[in-house]
């Protein structure tokens, strides 16, 4: 089983300020002026990529050679875990399943978050739906053969492929992994950049970064930034991409977005990689769907499983866990779902 070869649109961005927050650093004068040159001059930054998707660590830390180290161990963290989840990877531990069907003494990490898969699985009414990968092959190798139907796979292949999707099918425990139907194949890519991304804030934290800002495909901040103020995060505009919709502010807090348009599966751009397990069909309910929550795991999640359901249905969910949700319907409307 192999990966559609498909790198995940960035969908948003942080910014310096916005409007106001300049008007408000004046007020403070050289005070503010110093925090923000001991901001930049602590400020020790990596780019490079994780999971096939554009990654960043923003550290602030007085002491360069602790920063250049703490980088170091979060590069070989990042590196460790994509040998869990990566679908790139033949020899990665989820790879290993998906052709074989099962997995002996899985890595802890793919037990716990197949686990909250299915936690995700069961809040959403199955929209969240890990076993979507032969969706994803059916999709892909229909789009790169010769000729192909512009209207996507026959109704009767996406009918057989349903029949290998279903969380339900997928028994966890500690020791062994197992598909109960034949053919099944799994894919983390709605879950795992947001975990990695909070596996890299816990060991920054552990060793007391108390500043500083992680972006593993999915963003997450530790406190706020080093010069004063929350994290300044632009949502795209899915009607005009490059662009920023929509600023917000967060503090201690993840945000995760998905958009159809971000990964198009065929040349007139129909079809997208946000796939209902229910249909085997894919979805442009809405534009793009952000969602800000306490962690990336849980905001990358649910920005996945929100793309597919209702307002209705997305409404108490957000209720529930305290969550922000932010809905860029298909007229170009927005909507926004949370507590003020």
């Amino acid at each position: 089983m192999t990966a559609t070869n498909l790198v995940r649109r960035r969908f948003i961005r942080i910014l310096a300020a916005v409007p106001g927050f300049a008007l408000l650093a004046t007020r403070h004068g050289q005070a503010q002026g110093r925090a923000a040159d001991d901001a930049a001059e602590h400020l020790h930054v990596w780019r490079g990529a994780a999971l096939g998707a554009d990654a960043m660590i923003q550290l602030h830390h007085p002491d360069a050679q602790v920063a250049r180290r703490l980088i170091a161990r979060a590069l070989v963290e990042i590196s460790r875990l994509e040998r869990v989840f990566s679908l790139y990877d033949e020899q990665s531990a989820i790879s290993r399943l998906n052709r074989a069907g099962s997995l002996d003494d899985p890595p802890a990490e793919l037990v716990m978050l197949l686990g909250q898969s299915e936690q995700f699985s069961q809040l959403t009414a199955g929209a969240f739906d890990a076993t979507v990968q032969p969706l994803w092959d059916l999709y892909s190798e229909h789009f790169t053969g010769v000729d192909p139907d512009p209207n996507g796979p026959p109704r009767a292949a996406i009918e057989a492929m349903l029949q290998r999707v279903g969380h339900a099918a997928v028994e966890v425990d500690a020791r062994h992994i197992h598909f109960a139907r034949p053919r099944m194949a799994i894919t983390l890519n709605g879950i795992a950049q947001g975990y990695i991304t909070d596996c890299i804030v816990d060991l920054l934290r552990q060793e007391g970064v108390d500043r500083s800002l992680v972006d593993m495909g999915e963003i997450r901040a530790i406190g706020r930034r080093p010069e004063g103020g929350p994290w300044i995060v632009g949502l795209e505009d899915p009607a005009a991409p490059g662009h920023t919709a929509q600023r917000i502010a967060i503090d201690n807090q993840a945000v995760s977005t998905s958009g159809g348009y971000g990964t198009l599966l065929d040349p007139a751009g129909r079809f997208n990689h946000i796939f209902n397990p229910a249909t085997g069909r894919t979805s442009w309910r809405y534009a793009s769907v952000s969602v800000v929550a306490t962690t990336a795991t849980s905001a990358d999640a649910l920005s996945t499983a929100f793309s597919l359901l209702p307002i209705e249905m997305v409404k108490p969910i957000v209720t529930q866990l305290g969550l922000h949700a932010y809905l860029a319907m298909p007229d170009g409307q927005r909507v926004e779902l949370g507590a003020a």
